[in-house]
């Protein structure tokens, strides 16, 4: 994990897709996304927190595939393996959950983020 540190993430994560606006064909996985049923993992990937619509699911995996690719280049232009790349920037983007949103950390345990809370960020995010 001490790779994490080397990787400069906070401009990378801003071109990592989260959930795509509404005016891009995304308004059900804004919804899913504010009604806690779709969240950010600590990985670095959009996760299913609970039972969304099909198109959801559909939205959740074409942003994920899109995830992956920018971690395998960030891993290649960093030197570190695509998991790597994906933790670093699940770092940055555990930041940007919102209130009431999910979020999952390594633990496994689906969270809503409350009113004025704190993500607790992974011991490796430094």
């Amino acid at each position: 994990m001490r790779d994490l540190k080397f990787l400069a993430v906070a401009a990378f994560a801003a071109a990592v897709p989260a959930v795509a606006p509404a005016q891009q064909g995304y308004a059900e996985l804004a919804a899913a996304r504010r009604a806690g049923q779709v969240g950010e993992r600590y990985d670095g990937y959009l996760g299913i927190a609970s039972q969304p619509a099909p198109v959801v699911v559909r939205q959740v995996n074409a942003i994920n595939i899109r995830r992956r690719s920018l971690y395998v280049d960030l891993g290649r232009r960093r030197g570190v393996t695509p998991q790597v790349a994906g933790l670093a920037t699940g770092c940055e983007l555990l930041t940007r959950v919102q209130v009431g949103e999910a979020y999952l950390l390594q633990d496994g345990v689906w969270r809503r983020r409350q009113p004025g809370q704190v993500i607790a960020q992974p011991s490796y995010c430094g």
